[in-house]
């Protein structure tokens, strides 16, 4: 009995020893091995809109607290926060505030159902990235949205919906540029442009012609027209498309989209509501053209 008392006294011990040494090796190591973070890190993510978009250029807003305490980023950069909220955290950091645009993303397609040819009905996955492995998905234009809203479910911001004709609709406003959009399109319709970009091509096909003009009847038929009249070196025609030279945007005007025939070169105002030239073509039809 003696014997098994004693036992469990040394065992009692030993645990205790070893106890105070994992304790002493864990308090020397947290002293040896602590990082000191700035407390400020956590007052300015609190002033951040949580969004962790990624359209400031980092990896979400805790990084980009971290980026505006070290001075590498100013506030202004993140265009989703309030004008307000990114001015107090300037002042909480004694910083300037900085600018940046806000940049939105934009579809390079305006052949929905009611204007754009299919060939072929698709049955099978309804998503986008599976119709273009399937032929594309029977639409006529091999360059089309194919319209099955891939890019809506991945925008976790509600900026993207589908109209009645099956195409993407950005909203300016919710649109946080997170380029979401721009990685699930299998087609590489979207990208982010700045809200200044107002002259826009809403056409990616470059292959203009008879066949071309009759899949779709809103795209780019190479023209020039817009070329013709906008000022020098703004719009060029490459393989027969309109592209516009933002690096020339200062230039751009209204002029540019009037004589457009398809309304394929449109002009976006400040609520990027879309404005087509006087000499497109109207567009009556709401319900989708028949396949084949």
């Amino acid at each position: 009995m003696e014997a098994a008392l004693s036992s469990a006294a040394i065992a009692v011990m030993f645990m205790l020893i070893l106890g105070l040494l994992l304790a002493g090796i864990l308090a020397i190591a947290s002293q040896r091995l602590f990082v000191y973070e700035d407390p400020r890190i956590d007052a300015v993510e609190d002033m951040l809109p949580h969004a962790n978009c990624g359209a400031c250029g980092t990896a979400g807003c805790r990084a980009f607290a971290e980026q505006l305490v070290a001075g590498e980023l100013q506030p202004g950069k993140c265009t989703v926060n309030s004008v307000d909220m990114n001015r107090q955290i300037a002042s909480f950091l004694g910083v300037d505030l900085g600018q940046q645009e806000k940049r939105v993303a934009r579809l390079a397609c305006a052949g929905g159902s009611n204007v754009a040819h299919t060939h072929a009905s698709y049955a099978g996955l309804d998503t986008c990235r599976a119709a273009a492995l399937v032929s594309g998905g029977g639409k006529g234009c091999v360059w089309g949205c194919l319209g099955f809203g891939d890019c809506g479910e991945v925008c976790d911001f509600d900026a993207i919906t589908m109209d009645r004709q099956r195409l993407p609709v950005v909203d300016a406003v919710r649109c946080t540029a997170c380029g979401d959009c721009v990685d699930i399109c299998p087609r590489d319709l979207f990208s982010l442009q700045p809200v200044s970009h107002r002259l826009w091509v809403a056409c990616s096909n470059p292959e203009a012609g008879d066949a071309a003009e009759a899949d779709c009847r809103v795209l780019c038929n190479g023209c020039g027209r817009c070329a013709a009249d906008a000022p020098e070196g703004l719009i060029t025609l490459h393989d027969k498309l309109a592209v516009v030279d933002y690096s020339r945007n200062a230039l751009a005007s209204r002029l540019a989209i009037e004589r457009c025939p398809t309304g394929a070169i449109v002009w976006l105002d400040d609520a990027d509501t879309v404005l087509k030239g006087k000499a497109a073509i109207r567009i009556v039809r709401k319900e989708a053209l028949p396949v084949g």
